[in-house]
């Protein structure tokens, strides 16, 4: 069979088919390409599930009359430029496009037309594409002092067989929503509009640039609780920095649908950022539960390639592992530095428990007690009014400082009241304990509101917290096998073990090689009992492969420990004296992450007077 050189028409097509895989792709070029004009303002419309119409019109820079014919040519792009010595250096990208493939691609499968003005120039001209067929520069009218309107008509029609590959209408105009959306959270400074169908679908103004408008944005998007359930993150490391923010764990989801990641102002997908959350998260969230993310990486374009896939949705790290672990690392401290908070929609999913009750129907004329024959209290009720205290504004259970589950002070802890000023407990963040509901929940009363914790829960991380530290303190125990099990693999599964043989030891695991495609288990960890040693080498090695972390190792450690620490900790049922009930609150105060317990659900939830006031028509 004879090789051929193939038409220009066809090599476009081709590429095409890389670059253009779906409308929401032809919109995620052509936004690119107004970012890189400098806009601060874009609006994008698309009917049909974009395979009708995309409008993308933009206030940049626009482009002069004799570049038009430029733009649709293959692989001519103003993004690239020489050096000094003449060669392109295509590891320094400081755009989002680069390849010059977009325009040529959209207008070989298309109809396609480009209208422009030049900043600094009278005269708008137009230029169209169709089938590939390019056609002559014309003057044309443009609405606006200066920027771009590129318009796509009739997506795929050269190319029928694609059109047979399309979802639904619906299905692509989410897709053509989701991009946009995650190009908005890019770029914070710049507004966007989408239209689909005629119908405003989305409108995000220009916020300023920095922490505060990135929030905003994201809040936009995200949904308005997410500004208040999200924890701040910014760190650097060997000129590494990142930026963004991470929700509480008692705020997941039940989808890793809303975790992004941009790098170097692109977003990208990357199996390492997902990694990388589950890692930071293991400990807080159950494994069908998914924290909400996004966060920012920014680093030398030279430590970062750009230029892995047509559609650049892809990157490769020069040094994955600094990213990964400074991406933990930043979590980490983040939750940490969070403290026992908890998610507000806790607390609103709650009050939208409540509903007003009317009052039962009264006689007209209202209640008479003289009417109904007159009211002698009860000599129950009567010995309830004598008891002391009852006629207060509340009665308070105050802590004792003697209780055999008063904390020891320290870091964080309160120190024993002594005869001088008296401190108020309900000015502690979790108030003073008033009553026990249930044998199950202790009611709390703070300054501004009320808490309700579940004991159970509560208790179970604070044990759970404090086997961690010793465990990690100690070293895990380890526990020798009578005889040392061969684990057949995959000869490069064998080697991603063996190579982190210094880690799983330190989390109790001792192997070593044993020959091509076999490592040797010689101990485990104690707290794993009688194991299966073939099916935790195997997930550690599907870890190492998937995320560069053995999490199957830690994640069945912190289940035993989750385990234990639920079975050493107060049962739900149990009644508690005033002093355990506050001492039990203190110590979630001192404690990180005590705000969830480990399974991501919420240990605590907290009312305030304000939100009572309103449910009772009082606000």
């Amino acid at each position: 069979m004879p090789i051929r050189r193939l038409p220009p028409d066809l090599i476009n097509r081709i590429a095409a088919g890389e670059v253009v895989e779906r409308p929401a792709s032809a919109v995620k070029e052509l936004v690119e390409n107004a970012l890189d004009a400098g806009s601060s303002r874009i609006e994008v419309q698309a009917d049909g599930g974009g395979l009708t119409r995309i409008l993308v019109a933009d206030d940049g820079n626009g482009l002069p009359p004799e570049e038009l014919p430029l733009a649709v040519e293959r692989h001519a792009t103003s993004k690239l430029a020489p050096g000094e010595d003449g060669d392109y250096d295509l590891l320094k990208i400081l755009t989002l496009g680069f390849r010059g493939e977009a325009l040529p691609s959209i207008g070989s499968v298309a109809r396609l037309s480009i209208t422009s003005r030049a900043k600094g120039l009278a005269d708008a001209h137009a230029i169209f594409v169709e089938g590939g067929a390019v056609g002559a520069v014309s003057p044309a009218a443009f609405p606006g002092p200066h920027g771009a309107r590129v318009e796509v008509r009739d997506l795929f029609y050269a190319t029928p067989a694609r059109l047979k590959f399309m979802k639904s209408e619906r299905s692509e105009a989410l897709a053509i929503t989701e991009e946009l959306k995650r190009q908005a959270m890019a770029h914070e400074a710049v507004s966007f509009a989408l239209d689909l169908d005629g119908r405003r679908t989305l409108r995000l103004p220009a916020e300023t640039r920095g922490p505060d408008g990135r929030l905003a944005r994201l809040s936009a998007i995200m949904g308005r609780d997410f500004s208040d359930n999200a924890l701040g993150i910014d760190h650097e490391r060997e000129g590494v920095r990142l930026t963004g923010f991470a929700g509480l764990p008692t705020y997941n989801r039940g989808n890793a649908a809303h975790q992004y990641l941009f790098v170097n102002g692109r977003p990208v997908r990357d199996r390492l950022l997902q990694g990388a959350l589950r890692a930071a998260y293991a400990d807080f969230l159950a494994r069908d539960r998914h924290p909400l993310a996004a966060l920012y990486v920014e680093l030398d374009p030279h430590y970062v390639d750009v230029n892995v896939h047509p559609a650049k949705a892809e990157v490769r790290f020069r040094d994955p592992g600094l990213v990964r672990g400074l991406i933990v690392g930043g979590l980490r401290h983040a939750l940490a530095a969070a403290g026992h908070r908890a998610s507000t929609t806790v607390s609103m999913a709650a009050l939208g428990g409540f509903r007003p009750q009317e009052a039962p129907p009264q006689p007209p004329g209202g209640f008479s007690a003289w009417r109904q024959g007159g009211w002698t209290p009860s000599p129950l009720a009567a010995a309830v009014q004598a008891i002391p205290g009852l006629s207060e504004i509340s009665a308070r259970a105050e802590p004792q400082w003697d209780s055999p589950w008063a904390p020891e002070p320290g870091p964080g802890l309160a120190e024993p009241p002594t005869a001088a000023p008296v401190f108020d407990p309900v000015d502690y963040p979790l108030g003073a304990a008033r009553a026990q509901v249930h044998e199950t929940y202790i009611v709390a009363q703070t300054r501004d509101g009320v808490v309700i914790v579940d004991q159970h829960a509560a208790h179970e991380r604070l044990v759970y917290e404090r086997m961690k530290v010793e465990m990690a303190e100690g070293g895990v125990a380890r526990q020798a096998l009578l005889l040392p099990e061969v684990v057949e693999l995959d000869p490069a599964e064998a080697e991603r073990v063996t190579a982190r043989a210094d880690e799983l030891a330190a989390l109790g695991l001792v192997v070593e090689p044993f020959g091509p495609g076999a490592v040797l288990v010689r101990e485990t960890p104690a707290l794993l009992g009688e194991t299966d040693v073939h099916g935790l080498v195997r997930d550690i090695a599907d870890d190492l492969a998937e995320n560069g972390q053995a999490l199957a190792l830690k994640e069945r450690l912190d289940e035993v420990c989750g385990t234990m620490a639920c079975h050493g900790s107060v049962r739900a049922g149990r009644r508690l004296t005033a002093p355990e009930m506050n001492a039990l609150l203190r110590q979630m105060e001192a404690t990180p992450h005590s705000g969830q317990c480990n399974h991501g659900r919420p240990t605590y939830v907290e009312l305030k007077l304000a939100d009572i006031e309103r449910l009772f028509g009082r606000r």
